[in-house]
């Protein structure tokens, strides 16, 4: 089974980009981030002629997550973050596909730092470990996918010295994303490619992508019922060369059969 993750950066204006690169990865399950569309504008249609079912959870102008398959109906859990009722922005959705619980998430940016921006990071990231120990009591397979806005080491950085003060880089950050991490959770990306140099975002400006001046900050994070399914792991660089496309590529994962 094929599972991918990508920040489509508004998916009502890329979804040309969307739809070629579902047509040529075919992966069974996607999760998507920063949909930037309010949840009726979700362009449903398309992605059903595409093959895949679709939960989504969207915001206008900003935000915005969704669960696509191509291997089953899913069904929805939550399409909140526990431990703030007060929080309106739409970054986490969590559903059950093909016999596992996917949770679907878009950490915040947290810029500038410091700040209310980062603050609000920090708590978020708070709350989504203090669920993740939650979802780790489940005896199935479980996964975190998505956008967490954050580079754990130097290795996922080109430039480590530039981003210390940044937000996605602040050590405040990177402890939180270990802490999550230490509790059980498994890197997949980390786990087979462990000293490489991967990235999944490069910026729009300063010729960022042909000079591969990257960040690695999209993740799979996986329970003890996935690491050992692991199989393969990897980026499709070549979208974000692509016209009129994310500043991400498509991340994604192979599981083996059980």
């Amino acid at each position: 089974m094929k599972i991918a993750s990508y920040n489509v950066n508004g998916i009502n204006g890329r979804l040309p980009v969307l739809l070629r690169w579902l047509k040529e990865a075919e992966p069974d399950i996607v999760c998507l981030q920063e949909l930037k569309a309010p949840h009726e504008k979700f362009p449903l249609p398309p992605i059903q002629r595409a093959g895949y079912e679709a939960i989504w959870h969207g915001q206008k102008s900003w935000n915005g997550v969704a669960i696509l398959s191509r291997v089953g109906k899913i069904q929805e859990v939550r399409r909140q973050l526990p431990g703030d009722p007060q929080d309106s922005h739409s970054r986490y959705i969590e559903g059950i596909v093909s016999n596992m619980v996917i949770g679907c998430l878009y950490l915040p940016n947290g810029n500038p730092a410091p700040g209310p921006k980062f603050d609000y990071k920090l708590a978020w990231f708070k709350r989504l470990i203090t669920h993740s120990k939650a979802l780790l009591k489940y005896d199935v397979p479980v996964m975190l996918i998505g956008d967490f806005n954050v580079m754990p080491a130097d290795i996922d950085v080109y430039k480590p010295e530039s981003w210390q003060e940044d937000a996605l880089f602040r050590p405040e950050v990177r402890r939180a994303f270990k802490r999550l991490t230490d509790l059980g959770w498994t890197d997949a990306i980390r786990k087979l490619h462990p000293q490489e140099r991967i990235y999944t975002f490069w910026d729009y400006f300063r010729n960022a992508y042909a000079r591969n001046a990257g960040l690695r900050i999209d993740h799979f994070l996986l329970n003890r019922h996935l690491e050992n399914r692991l199989k393969k792991a990897g980026v499709d660089k070549h979208v974000r060369g692509w016209e009129k496309t994310s500043d991400h590529a498509p991340v994604w994962m192979q599981l083996k059969d059980r």
